[in-house]
């Protein structure tokens, strides 16, 4: 249970990035999947319309979740022995 707490800490500080439309946007997420920032380039809103944005917002965020995920298995696989958390 020590290690599982230790490894759940590590978790809310690491961070994760995923970015959508060719970088125009950028989210940032914590391993323990809290959304921590979403940055939207001031160039990229010259040009797209709300159907664009949120979609591309949609993606970041869907993949800033999936990384947050990948290591949420990582850290925590081997401690949970398979458990879903």
């Amino acid at each position: 249970q020590t290690q599982m707490a230790v490894a759940q800490e590590q978790l809310a500080q690491e961070i994760v990035t995923a970015t959508a439309g060719g970088g125009a946007i950028k989210v940032t997420m914590t391993g323990d999947q809290k959304c921590k920032g979403v940055e939207i380039d001031a160039d990229f809103l010259k040009d797209a319309d709300v159907e664009m944005l949120n979609d591309m917002v949609l993606t970041a965020v869907n993949m800033a979740l999936d990384k947050s995920r990948e290591l949420q298995e990582k850290l925590m696989g081997p401690l949970a022995g398979g458990l879903p958390f």
